[in-house]
């Protein structure tokens, strides 16, 4: 049917109308999404077997399916073996010259993890002061609703917009591995893509629009060490055989200053771009020490709290957006406490997590990090550092044109009343750095949920609902700031 065409949109109706979706649509279907433990293929090997991802994306496809959107296509694709992927197409609603808004997210979760509050739990959806708490929620299983109750909030005005393609897939907590193949598979689909809306990142504070300006890159491996075919008594071992704790420990030192956290191997560095400072000073001074004073800290011996590795907001910024950084993030080959006796153990192997920075290529530090670890093994023991198949590069983000620079700081003050700030992340999307190669005269809008306490990937995530809201707003306003014909991509391949 023809959509009637508006002057100019209406603000405050539109925050209305996308208010009223999330109280009564959005909201429930993410409570629902919150109690299924679709985890990522990384952390539930069986997930065809369990059905979880399936389940999840023919939720929101049914979802998708229920709205309002004249035109509006919807499709599951499922290549043999992979992941599943949630496709929707809406037509443009004005004079279409082929441009298009590609908006990303995933509905993959990463596994429960341990220290949830009492009354909270992973696929235990609970709302307090303002905030949906569970697995996923904001990480970020309301993209794809968002997407389209902004696209919607458009029609409903007759604002016109260009055609929107949303791709929501199933591997992004493993690291994108599948999405691929189905990006082959679309291309022709794609079209010109003017405009990425990315979802999965996050908000420095809930106070104004915030815009990632750049992702880490990730190689994800285990490092295993063994010097034993079986344990043996530590009485009658130790001091003869090596400990294969020790070892390890050993080439750990080998890429990580143990005292002050940095990486040490030049080749895991970059040159952090001028600009990039510069923003994260003008960040340091709107967020200060909430920068590093955000995170759950422990209390010390002494009773006071754990201090960060560095209370300069702006060198906290840096080092945890443009800066390697190495954790161990999960560890096998030890007993519990509780049951660990007198034996020196025949193997230990740690579950590494290198965070690259954005202009670092992933596939030759995964490649450069298993010699660095492997090679001259003390006591000739048996090393073998095997890099997850997710490794992915980061990402730093084109610099905006002034159609969308304006747009994101007009909506930032429309909506929260504030500027709209910039800021890096540390996380990794692996899809933008692919998208950026791909589309390199695309803009992209990449910000998200995941503020302060958030917690994504621990115990107690939350998703700030007022913000969600908010947000949806604003990129509602910014598809329709998409100028119409802008140049042909030819470089798109």
């Amino acid at each position: 049917m023809d959509m009637p065409v508006a002057t100019h949109l209406d603000a405050a109706a539109l925050q209305g109308f996308v208010d009223e979706q999330w109280d009564h649509e959005i909201t429930p279907a993410l409570q629902r999404y919150i109690a299924v433990p679709a985890k990522s293929p990384a952390f539930d090997a069986d997930w065809q077997a369990h059905g979880f991802i399936s389940q999840v994306v023919r939720d929101a496809a049914a979802w998708l399916e229920s709205r309002r959107v004249a035109g509006l296509k919807v499709e599951i694709l499922q290549l043999p073996g992979r992941t599943p992927v949630l496709a929707f197409e809406a037509p443009a609603t004005r004079a279409d010259n082929g441009d298009t808004v590609l908006l990303y997210g995933h509905l993959d979760k990463q596994p429960e993890f341990s220290g949830w509050r009492q009354g909270l739990g992973p696929w235990q959806p609970v709302i307090q002061d303002g905030k949906l708490y569970g697995r996923g929620g904001a990480d970020d299983g309301y993209a794809v609703y968002a997407s389209l109750t902004a696209i919607e909030a458009l029609d409903r005005q007759g604002i016109p917009r260009p055609r929107c393609v949303g791709l929501i897939e199933t591997c992004e907590e493993s690291g994108s591995y599948d999405l691929l193949p189905y990006i082959d598979t679309l291309r022709s689909r794609l079209g010109n893509i003017a405009l990425v809306v990315c979802l999965d990142s996050g908000a420095g504070n809930y106070d104004q629009l915030w815009m990632t300006t750049s992702l880490r890159g990730l190689v994800t491996g285990t490092l295993e060490v063994q010097v034993l075919d079986e344990g043996v008594h530590s009485g009658d071992s130790s001091g003869v055989v090596p400990s294969s704790f020790r070892v390890l420990r050993h080439l750990l030192d080998r890429l990580e200053d143990s005292g002050t956290g940095r990486v040490l191997p030049g080749s895991f560095h970059c040159e952090i771009p001028l600009q990039r400072q510069d923003q994260a000073r003008q960040a340091a001074r709107i967020l200060g020490d909430e920068v590093w004073r955000r995170f759950p800290w422990a209390c010390g011996a002494d009773g006071n709290f754990v201090l960060p590795m560095t209370r300069e907001p702006d060198q906290a910024l840096l080092n945890r957006t443009w800066r390697p950084a190495l954790s161990v993030t999960g560890v096998d080959g030890m007993p519990s406490v509780d049951n660990a006796g007198n034996v020196l153990r025949p193997h230990t192997a740690f579950k590494l997590s290198l965070r690259l920075p954005p202009l670092v290529d992933a596939v030759q530090a995964a490649q450069k990090l298993k010699t660095l670890l492997e090679q001259e093994a003390p006591y000739q023991a048996r090393v073998v550092f095997q890099p997850d198949p997710g490794v992915a590069s980061g990402w730093d983000a084109p610099e905006s044109a002034p159609w969308l620079a304006d747009a994101l700081d007009h909506a930032s003050h429309q909506y929260f009343d504030a500027p709209c700030g910039y800021i890096g992340q540390g996380g990794t999307i692996p899809l933008m750095n692919l998208l950026r190669q791909g589309f390199p005269r695309a803009q992209f809008m990449v910000c998200g949920v995941l503020g302060p306490k958030s917690n994504a990937h621990g115990p107690n995530e939350f998703l700030h609902l007022s913000y969600g809201k908010r947000l949806t707003a604003a990129v509602a306003q910014a598809l329709s700031a998409l100028p119409a014909g802008l140049p042909v991509d030819a470089d798109a391949h």
